[in-house]
C-alpha cells in the first residue's frame, strides 16, 4: 500500500482513476490535446466530476514510434501553464508525466506532488538530486537505454527494482511509489528515446505483462496505461486511436482484474464504470 499525493492506494484501497490531459499537441491521441484555459478548465472539472483521482499533465509526447521531442522549455512552459489553470479550478493532486530533470523541479516548484518518469529516473541523472530535494510521490516506469533480453515478465521486473533502488538512494519513502510496467514502451524499433529496445514481439511482451501483473507488482501497487494504445489497435484493426475505446475498456477491466491498483487513462467516465464492476469481481 502507498500514499500518493495523499490519495491511499493499493491494498483494500479502492482501484484508483488517474485521467490523463496533454497539452502537447504532437501527442498520438489528438482528443486528449487541450492548450487554451477554457478547455483545460473544463477538461479537468469534466474528469473530477466523472471519477478522476489524479490528474495527470504531459507536455511532451513520449511515444515510441513518433518523433516528437521539444525543448526543455516548451514541455515546461505547456505544463506550468497547465497547472495554474487546473490549481485554480481543481482540487485534485497533479502528476507531472516527464523524464527531465528541469521540466520536474519547475513543477514541483509550483507545488505538484507527483512526479511520472517514464523512464524510471534513469533518462536524466539530475532526476535524482531533484526528486531528493523535493521528496514527490513517484511513479517509475519499467525502462532501459540498452537492449534487453530474457523473458519479459522476469525483465521488467528487474528494471523496476534498478529504478527502485535509485528513488530509494533518493530518501524516496518505499510507502510514496507507484510502479508501471509500461505497456507500449518496449519496441524493436523506435524514433525516440524513451522507449527500451527488444529482440522479441512487443505485442507478446505486452500481453504478457498485462497477464502476469500480480508478478510484476513485487508488492508495490501498480499502474496501468493501455488507454487507446496501440497494442489495442493491432488487434483490433483499428489505426485510429479514437476508434480504440472498447478495447481500452477491456484491457482495463482485466488489468484490474488481474491486480492493477490505478488505472491511467483518456475515458474516465468509462473506465470509472468498468473498473467498478471489476473490483467487485476480483
Amino acid at each position: 500500500m502507498a500514499k500518493i499525493a495523499n490519495v491511499r492506494v493499493g491494498g483494500k484501497n479502492p482501484v484508483r482513476i488517474m485521467g490523463i490531459l496533454n497539452t502537447s499537441p504532437e501527442s498520438f491521441y489528438k482528443k486528449s490535446v487541450k492548450t487554451n484555459k477554457i478547455n483545460i478548465k473544463n477538461t479537468v472539472k469534466l474528469m473530477e466530476d466523472q471519477g478522476a483521482d489524479f490528474i495527470d499533465i504531459g507536455g511532451m509526447s513520449t511515444a515510441p514510434y513518433l518523433s516528437t521531442t521539444v525543448s526543455e522549455k516548451t514541455e515546461s512552459t505547456r505544463i506550468l501553464n497547465a497547472i495554474t489553470i487546473i490549481q485554480n479550478s481543481s482540487n485534485l493532486p497533479i502528476s507531472v508525466d516527464t523524464c527531465r530533470a528541469k521540466v520536474a523541479k519547475d513543477a514541483l516548484e509550483y507545488g505538484v506532488e507527483i512526479i511520472n518518469d517514464v523512464s524510471g529516473l534513469k533518462f536524466d541523472k539530475k532526476m535524482q538530486d531533484v526528486v531528493s530535494k523535493f521528496s514527490p510521490s513517484l511513479i517509475l516506469c519499467a525502462y532501459d537505454s540498452k537492449t534487453v533480453l530474457g523473458n519479459s515478465v522476469t525483465t521488467t521486473k528487474k528494471l523496476l527494482r534498478d529504478s527502485l533502488k535509485i528513488a530509494l538512494k533518493s530518501q524516496i519513502p518505499s510507502d510514496k511509489i507507484v510502479l508501471d510496467p509500461a505497456i507500449g514502451f518496449f519496441r524493436k524499433t523506435g524514433k525516440g528515446p524513451f522507449y527500451t529496445k527488444i529482440k522479441t514481439d512487443w505485442l507478446e511482451r505486452d500481453l504478457s505483462i498485462l497477464k502476469n501483473l500480480t508478478s510484476v507488482k513485487q508488492n508495490y501497487p501498480i499502474l496501468i496505461s493501455v488507454s487507446n494504445k496501440s497494442f489495442i489497435g493491432k488487434f483490433l484493426g483499428k489505426d485510429d486511436p479514437s476508434d480504440r475505446l472498447f478495447g481500452s475498456i477491456a484491457a482495463e477491466t482485466v488489468s484490474v482484474m488481474n491486480g492493477a491498483d490505478i488505472v491511467r487513462t483518456h475515458n474516465v467516465e468509462a473506465t470509472k464504470d468498468a473498473i467498478t464492476i471489476a473490483s467487485a469481481l476480483r
